[in-house]
């Protein structure tokens, strides 16, 4: 791409505070955004092939959503976490293994959507944040849920297609969760914490796709009460 179609672009989101290139076979993170970290809210740079986050991302103070599906990230810089402002993070289809150790440090996210990467659990980062309402860790390769799980405070996790066979009961005590996805994984039916239908918060259990039958789930203790709680947010969206 040429220099002044990148010129036109910067000159717009000067005004719009969005910068928007997405599917141009960018390499890298155009390094001319600097001049704009104070003007910008939202950077979409989706399906380019942008290997490397460069520390610079830090500066962008105000940012509010960054975007950027499918590119060839493996690792995101530290820096990434000094976005106080950051309440949309879009990473799909990369190849992140682990999100920076700071991660936490992200206090205004609200949703984070990293399915398709190479994760193999979910980050206990995500605990910390406490205004975090969706997180899509879908088509990982995660294979258990950790303890420390119980912490966090999103209102949907979505873990279909991982290669999930255990899960920590401490789920059942996420104090916002109201939809869990669970859908083709590798659960057998006893590793199914009973106490997500008989004493949690979530009215949308989604586990097809695993090494049981749907219907065996309501013959389990507590299926009346996850069933009342279904039907009574059902009726509210209705």
């Amino acid at each position: 791409m040429g220099n002044s179609a990148l010129k036109a672009h910067l000159e717009t989101a000067q005004k719009t505070g969005v910068f928007q290139l997405t599917g141009k076979g960018l390499t890298e993170f155009p390094e001319d955004l600097q001049k704009l970290t104070s003007n910008l809210r939202t950077i979409d740079l989706s399906n380019n092939k942008i290997e490397l986050l460069p520390p610079l991302i830090g500066k962008f103070s105000f940012l509010k959503s960054l975007v950027l599906n499918n590119n060839k990230l493996t690792a995101l810089p530290e820096e990434l976490c000094k976005l106080k402002k950051l309440e949309t993070l879009h990473l799909n289809g990369n190849h992140l293994r682990q999100l920076p150790a700071a991660f936490g440090q992200l206090s205004a996210l609200k949703t984070l959507n990293l399915s398709g990467n190479q994760l193999r659990t979910v980050p206990t980062q995500l605990c910390g944040l406490r205004h975090l309402d969706v997180v899509d860790l879908s088509k990982n390769q995660i294979q258990n849920v950790p303890d420390s799980v119980g912490e966090l405070q999103a209102i949907e996790l979505n873990l279909n297609q991982n290669q999930i066979s255990q899960i920590s009961v401490q789920i059942s005590h996420c104090p916002r969760l109201k939809v869990l996805r669970l859908e083709e994984n590798c659960l057998e039916l006893s590793m199914l914490p009973q106490s997500i239908l008989s004493d949690s918060q979530i009215s949308l259990l989604a586990v097809e796709g695993n090494l049981f039958e749907i219907k065996k789930l309501r013959e389990l203790e507590g299926y009346d009460k996850y069933m009342e709680r279904f039907t009574a947010t059902k009726k509210k969206f209705a």
